[in-house]
């Protein structure tokens, strides 16, 4: 079973001159629980807005993006509860500069009620000692 399907993703922008800029045309592909993949491309091919339109940080034009059996394109869809239970990784990613490390990577997972801040640091220091 996959756990992300696409179906004939699409995206199109509008430049300042009113022309349209068709950058996904009708992408399909399933990723399966587990499966590592890659996405290459040279620069400007649209890799990255592929990447964001799958937790819709970028809305598709049109076309179905398919995550644990749920339409997450669906107007009907909360992708706010989705995307507790979806990772993304920026390209340039920023820390805050005012908490520690452990602080940083540990931010997400508690605000969000996924681990609590005493399992998180269990994890650390099993980790640590490895």
């Amino acid at each position: 079973m996959s756990i992300i399907e696409v179906k004939d993703l699409h995206k199109t922008f509008i430049r300042p001159d009113g022309t349209k800029l068709h950058v996904l045309n009708g992408i399909n592909t399933k990723i399966s629980k587990g499966e590592k993949i890659s996405v290459i491309g040279p620069s400007g091919s649209g890799k990255s807005t592929f990447l964001r339109c799958l937790n819709r940080m970028e809305e598709p034009t049109s076309g179905e993006i398919i995550f644990n059996g749920q339409d997450i394109t669906a107007k009907t869809c909360d992708i706010n509860l989705v995307r507790r239970k979806m990772g993304m990784v920026f390209q340039h990613f920023y820390l805050f500069p005012h908490l520690t490390v452990r602080k940083n990577l540990t931010l997400s997972p508690v605000e969000l009620k996924i681990m609590t801040q005493v399992l998180l640091k269990q994890i650390v220091i099993k980790c640590y000692l490895i």
